[in-house]
């Protein structure tokens, strides 16, 4: 198992060297540095999230996303991240150079990934219209941002996906699951008084 892991970050790290290398262009280093900073401590999400609870069309699905940001977030940075262990990769190797705001807390998973598709995610299945497309394009370029700026390793940004689809589909399935079965009680009165009146 030990040396399966090995192999694996050799290959996480002769891909970001790749990027580093033949993809890092001066044009786009500002471009993928203020894409992370969308994704710090998920404050864009987070502020999404808030802004969709305030129009009742929206409250549910904002407070489903939310729900599922905390989620990934607790997971990730108390659950997973403690037990892996695993480092940054710059701190592993010192050909890679970092771009922007450099962490110094665990790498695995991404937290910037799972954040960012949780609540993209989430949005795709309860709001199912155009807003959701650049949502999850916005997630993406996110995670991807992350290995260009060679603060993750890419099965950090993968795993960081999977978590963030297991979340989303679990609370979108629950919040929809309630939606179309509220328990509401009442209904069912007023149905059955009126047939005994009749």
């Amino acid at each position: 198992m030990e040396q399966f892991l090995l192999n694996v970050t050799k290959i996480d790290h002769a891909i970001l060297l790749f990027i580093q290398n033949y993809l890092r262009l001066p044009v786009l280093n500002p471009v993928m540095k203020f894409l992370s900073f969308l994704g710090e401590i998920g404050w864009f999400w987070i502020a999404l999230s808030l802004i969709l609870m305030i129009f009742k069309k929206t409250r549910k699905a904002g407070i489903t996303a939310a729900i599922a940001l905390v989620l990934v977030f607790c997971i990730g940075n108390f659950g997973i991240k403690p037990l892996v262990g695993r480092v940054r990769p710059y701190v592993d190797y010192a050909d890679l150079i970092p771009l922007g705001y450099i962490p110094t807390d665990l790498s695995f998973p991404s937290g910037h990934t799972s954040t960012s598709f949780a609540v993209a995610l989430v949005l795709q299945r309860m709001i199912p219209n155009k807003f959701s497309v650049p949502l999850i394009m916005l997630a993406t370029l996110i995670s991807l941002s992350r290995l260009y700026n060679c603060v993750h390793y890419p099965t950090d940004v993968l795993c960081g996906f999977l978590l963030a689809y297991i979340v989303s589909q679990i609370v979108s399935f629950v919040a929809i699951k309630v939606k179309k079965n509220p328990g509401n009680p009442g209904k069912e009165k007023v149905a059955a008084k009126n047939a005994n009146a009749a």
